[in-house]
């Protein structure tokens, strides 16, 4: 009877395990499913414009030449001015006097983004993606959340601090890292950036990641030295044997026509690759996304869409048109 007893409870145990070790494959899955499903929010969390009700009343008031009020309606929508012109040109080419002047101006806000371009890493071999911008634009949160992100897509992670002058990023970033359960790479304050690099790169490669995400220096972008310094540590990059894969440029999407500036700045020293809009969810007008878009030919990868780390979202063009539009 007791030999019984025992294995029945050894049977239980067993038992339990099975479904401790399911419900937590269970949940893994689920986080993993939930960051490739697409989130109503991937259009950015700007507020309601109502441009497409401001256009059609334009139109219904039966003007003979509403081109320049279109056009200012546009720029008023932080669409810029050059965005706005060429937006303007593309709709009145095509204008129709039974069509609907919003829908024509929705599909060519669509033409102009193109299609959606997720962030592109190389499969077998270690992907690195430097991420620059200037203080306060948001870029070491926006690694975390990245960071995030790709753990949960079942790569192995790391972030490496090479921002070794503000004391607050190595604090930040450390905090995200263990959030997100990836690797950190660091050194103390003051470090030479480009060491950190390398260390950094060396270290993924013999650790097997898949990723390595990079944070960088974020001074004014009229300092030249900082370009120079981005500069350099995509040249260390490539000396520790691997390749910069993506360079991604964090702006606080409340700055407006502000952001372009910094963002040509960014290209003109790093290539950058893609573009992450931060703060979407604050007081920022949709319009710089246009603008950011003509005016670089650089594609938004990413949208930040609030504080948690779930909050970063592969930018949707589509819906973003339609929300513009609306």
């Amino acid at each position: 009877m007791e030999a019984v007893l025992v294995a029945l409870v050894g049977l239980a145990m067993v038992g339990g395990l099975v479904a401790l070790v399911l419900r937590r494959r269970a949940q893994v899955g689920g986080a993993s499913a939930a960051v490739s499903q697409p989130d109503g929010r991937s259009a950015g969390a700007f507020g309601p414009t109502g441009l497409g009700t401001r256009i059609r009343a334009l139109f219904a008031r039966g003007q003979a030449a509403p081109w320049a009020e279109l056009e200012d309606l546009l720029v008023r929508a932080d669409v810029g001015p050059e965005a706005a012109r060429s937006l303007v040109e593309r709709v009145r080419a095509r204008a129709a006097a039974d069509g609907d002047p919003a829908a024509l101006v929705r599909e060519e806000v669509r033409a102009a983004l193109g299609p959606a371009e997720p962030l592109r890493l190389p499969e077998g071999r270690l992907g690195v993606v430097l991420v620059v911008g200037v203080n306060g634009s948001g870029k070491t949160t926006t690694i975390g959340k990245l960071a995030w992100r790709l753990a949960r897509e079942g790569r192995r992670v790391a972030v490496a601090n090479a921002d070794t002058f503000r004391a607050a990023a190595a604090e930040q970033l450390a905090t995200w890292a263990e959030r997100a359960g990836v690797q950190l790479v660091a050194q103390q304050r003051g470090a030479d950036p480009g060491a950190v690099v390398f260390d950094a790169v060396t270290s993924a490669r013999a650790r097997g990641v898949d990723a390595l995400l990079i944070d960088t220096a974020g001074r004014l972008h009229t300092k030249r030295p900082l370009m120079d310094e981005l500069a350099k540590l995509r040249r260390v990059v490539e000396k520790a044997g691997a390749a910069v894969d993506e360079t991604l440029l964090v702006l606080d999407a409340q700055t407006g026509q502000n952001g372009i500036a910094q963002a040509r700045a960014f290209t003109e020293a790093v290539a950058v690759t893609g573009v992450v809009l931060t703060k979407t969810d604050g007081s920022a007008r949709g319009g710089v996304v246009l603008s950011v878009r003509a005016g670089l030919g650089v594609p938004i990868r990413f949208v930040g869409v609030g504080e948690g780390p779930e909050d970063l979202l592969p930018f949707d063009p589509a819906a973003f048109a339609e929300r513009l539009l609306a």
